[in-house]
């Protein structure tokens, strides 16, 4: 059985490269993760820093790379959304927060 925990681990060893020292669930980059184990399907719920982030490419490959390591043989899907847009507010952790500030 996959966990939400077990995938917001392995969804920590991504890091957008406009921001190395961050990775992408601390940066709070990832809204919502849904997982049907019965029928082995993941859906995660993600923005960007930007509409134009020259990482998402990247980024998104990265993490359904990261899905796919942490629940192999599941279906795996990605929804990008803006609503809200990110903002430093939404970084997990204070101290790093400050740093972009």
């Amino acid at each position: 059985m996959i966990t939400e925990q077990a995938i917001i681990e392995e969804l920590q060893t991504v890091f957008d490269p406009e921001f190395p020292i961050v990775d992408i669930r601390t940066m709070g980059l990832i809204y919502k993760i849904t997982i049907d184990n019965d029928n082995q399907k993941i859906h995660l719920l993600m923005t960007f820093t930007t509409p134009a982030c020259p990482a998402a490419d990247q980024l998104l490959s990265e993490s359904k790379e990261a899905l796919e390591r942490i629940a192999p043989g599941y279906m795996t899907d990605i929804e990008i959304t803006f609503d809200p847009m990110w903002n430093l507010d939404m970084m997990k952790d204070p101290d790093l927060k400050r740093m972009f500030e």
